[in-house]
């Protein structure tokens, strides 16, 4: 299977503006969250997949708590990752919650496409350069810090979209008030991902678990499972 992206833009867009402005005018209706997992799941049979496409699919979805709530299970100490769909091994698709100043640490996806939509409160988005040593493919054990590119802060039913070629990325809740929730696709999906240090640029491979999975809480063993720098 072949993912491949037709607009050269930035990683956060203006796709649910304008998407929004089309269904409007032309009476088209949003999907249900059920409604949008089977045409991820049709979008996904075939062996070219336009991540525009899904990136639009993910727009038509509107939030609804009362849809997602069940996928819903938050920690008090870290941000959670809770899976609702495998998407035949082709995507994975989950619901990510965040309490009140929980954060991601930096991280690349594994040569995979995300998207990800705020699906209640707001999160800030900040997209780094990679480390030239990994760039280049010349690792060494100089420090050096990341560069940061640009910070976007995205409120209920926007989209953003990042992969390697556009950088690493971390994302957080900036309120100490309100918790937030987001829907994550993940294209192909991936069981680990690298984190890297702000100061120093050194990664480190870091496991990708689940806290819960189809709405069903897993063991104490694995929920405790954490990347380094999550918070």
């Amino acid at each position: 299977m072949q993912v491949h992206r037709e607009d050269p833009g930035t990683g956060c867009t203006s796709r649910e503006k304008v998407l929004n402005e089309r269904n409007s005018r032309h009476g088209k209706p949003f999907l249900t969250l059920r409604e949008l997992i089977d045409a991820l799941h049709e979008a996904f049979k075939t062996d070219h997949v336009n991540i525009d496409d899904v990136q639009d699919l993910m727009t038509s979805y509107r939030s609804n708590p009362l849809e997602w709530k069940k996928y819903a299970k938050f920690d008090r100490y870290r941000y959670t990752r809770n899976l609702v769909d495998e998407g035949n091994g082709r995507f994975n698709l989950m619901v990510l919650c965040w309490g009140e100043g929980h954060g991601s640490a930096i991280h690349d996806h594994a040569n995979a496409h995300c998207v990800m939509k705020i699906l209640q409160g707001e999160l800030c988005e900040t997209r780094y350069a990679w480390p030239t040593k990994y760039k280049d493919k010349e690792e060494t054990e100089e420090p050096e810090e990341l560069k940061e590119l640009e910070g976007n802060t995205l409120g209920l039913n926007e989209i953003c979209y990042i992969n390697d070629s556009m950088g690493l990325h971390r994302v957080e809740n900036p309120s100490t008030v309100n918790p937030a929730v987001s829907l994550h696709l993940y294209s192909p999906p991936f069981s680990s991902c690298s984190v890297f240090n702000k100061q120093t640029g050194q990664r480190t491979s870091c496991e990708v678990t689940f806290w819960s999975k189809y709405g069903e809480k897993r063991n104490r063993e694995i929920q405790d499972s954490r990347c380094p720098e999550d918070n």
